[in-house]
């Protein structure tokens, strides 16, 4: 799977310019800061991060789902999901 997805990224980079590109398309260009109180709010998955599996999944990549895809967005900061009180939310 792991040669598999490189190859399909390389494809995905050569389509779009860069993978960054890509990516960043299901979120308008810019990151998506939702408003929760508490951790239990957090979703494990969303409907962009469904569409964008599915869109990885169509073009060929394995062994990811929804689920990966979300921790993906939190990661990079495509979502801050950071609550509404934690001090690391707005750095």
């Amino acid at each position: 799977a792991t040669v598999n997805n490189a190859k399909r990224f390389m494809e995905v980079q050569e389509e779009f310019g860069t993978f960054s590109k890509y990516i960043w398309s299901f979120v308008g260009g810019k990151p998506i800061v939702n408003q929760f109180s508490e951790l239990k709010e957090v979703p494990a998955k969303t409907e962009i991060s469904d569409a964008l599996a599915k869109d990885l999944k169509k073009r060929g990549f394995k062994f990811l789902g929804s689920t990966v895809v979300y921790a993906h967005m939190q990661a990079t900061g495509m979502v801050n999901d950071h609550l509404i009180n934690c001090w690391v939310r707005n750095q």
